[in-house]
């Protein structure tokens, strides 16, 4: 097993012991991305600017590992408040216009940071 961690400083540094994501073979696991500025390092807290920034931060963590959001297969949706759910869903679409990927979305209790939402995804290299 060859498993490569993937690192940018484009994206949030971690906050714990994990990587920003993963490459195992043809597949990138992006760990959970909160919505955190990389270059101020502040938390956005409206819930469609949380979002765009999740989905950034997930973006350029899948460029450095050589894929793209075309490649993302599968992606979870944490949120704080699942009366967010059509806020954040109204973002999360512009990012995935056709062929969008399989996802979960769950209210959690509470968020690293005490952030609104997290986003997760896999992804294929292309």
């Amino acid at each position: 097993m060859n498993k490569q961690p993937i690192s940018t400083p484009k994206a949030p540094a971690a906050i714990g012991a994990y990587s920003q994501g993963v490459r195992l073979g043809n597949l990138v696991f992006i760990s959970g991305q909160l919505p955190l500025d990389p270059e101020t390092g502040d938390l956005v807290t409206s819930i469609k600017d949380a979002t765009k920034q999740c989905l950034e931060n997930l973006k350029a963590i899948l460029e450095a590992a050589g894929s793209s959001m075309d490649g993302i297969v599968k992606t979870t949706v944490f949120l704080r408040d699942m009366n967010d759910f059509a806020a954040m869903n109204e973002v999360y679409v512009t990012y995935f216009p056709k062929n969008p990927p399989a996802r979960a979305a769950v209210q959690v209790a509470r968020l690293p940071k005490d952030a609104i939402v997290e986003i997760e995804a896999i992804a294929a290299v292309e």
